[in-house]
């Protein structure tokens, strides 16, 4: 078992292979903490010699409680979890099927439930930590044909509140971030459902941009540092049960303008 240098602080990553978990590897790396990674994806040879690795489904319980066993095997503590693996599917309520509906709560809800209650031991060992929830606007704002997803999302937020208020005593403060839109592959296998037209892949990137008041789609990098603010305990130690939007404005703007 490695013994936590203080100096050095450990985070695990879900969902460590998308577009936004790569750049938050790569962020936290270069921050100088030491990470774990967990997706059900290959990360491939780019992640980091002092890290680990673990190729595993988040959305089966037993997969989680063998994930935990690795993470204890490589360090006696933890300074943050971020959950960020998510699924989606985008397909209208009333053709969404009882086992989509489940395996988007699996993933995206009870994966958290289960990885926090086993990164507890760890988070607790060395004077407390954060937790980071990667929610979605889609908590706050929705559209058509993705409430499966909108409904995971926003119980996710409920639970962030529940979690702060129990682990607020052990010093370990629990907050969630809502991204908007960010140039992610799941966000270009979403631009079917016609919220943004029916043009190319481009042209609906372009219409999306359009709707925030930035007026771009948000880069995987960004989110990544709004992630790492919520993890820092330098940064944010007196934010708990908070929910951060990080949209381009998209959620500020009145629908009916």
């Amino acid at each position: 078992m490695y013994k936590n240098n203080p100096m050095t602080k450990t985070v695990l990553i879900t969902g460590a292979a998308g577009g936004i978990g790569r750049a938050t590897v790569s962020l936290f790396t270069e921050k100088g903490w030491r990470v774990i990674g967990v997706d059900r994806s290959e990360f491939g040879e780019t992640f980091p010699k002092n890290g680990l690795f673990i190729q595993s489904d988040i959305s089966r319980p037993e997969d989680m409680e063998a994930i935990f066993e690795k993470a204890q095997a490589f360090t006696d503590s933890l300074d943050a979890v971020v959950n960020n693996a998510a699924v989606q599917v985008a397909k209208p309520l009333v053709q969404t099927t009882v086992e989509e509906w489940d395996a988007v709560m699996a993933a995206n809800l009870r994966s958290v439930f289960l990885g926090v209650k086993l990164a507890y031991p760890l988070l607790k060992a060395d004077n407390g930590g954060a937790v980071v929830n990667v929610s979605s606007v889609h908590a706050v704002q929705t559209s058509a044909n993705i409430a499966a997803y909108a409904a995971s999302k926003g119980g996710l937020l409920a639970l962030t509140r529940a979690m702060a208020i129990e682990f607020a005593p052990d010093n370990i403060r629990v907050n969630a971030i809502l991204p908007g839109a960010v140039d992610t592959p799941m966000l270009r296998a979403g631009l079917g459902r016609g919220h943004v037209g029916q043009g190319d892949v481009q042209e609906r990137l372009d219409n999306l941009a359009r709707k925030t008041v930035i007026g771009r789609v948000g880069t995987p990098k960004e989110i990544a540092h709004a992630i790492y603010f919520l993890a820092d305990h330098e940064q944010s130690s007196f934010m708990t049960g908070q929910a951060m939007i990080v949209d381009g404005g998209a959620t500020a703007r009145l629908s009916t303008e």
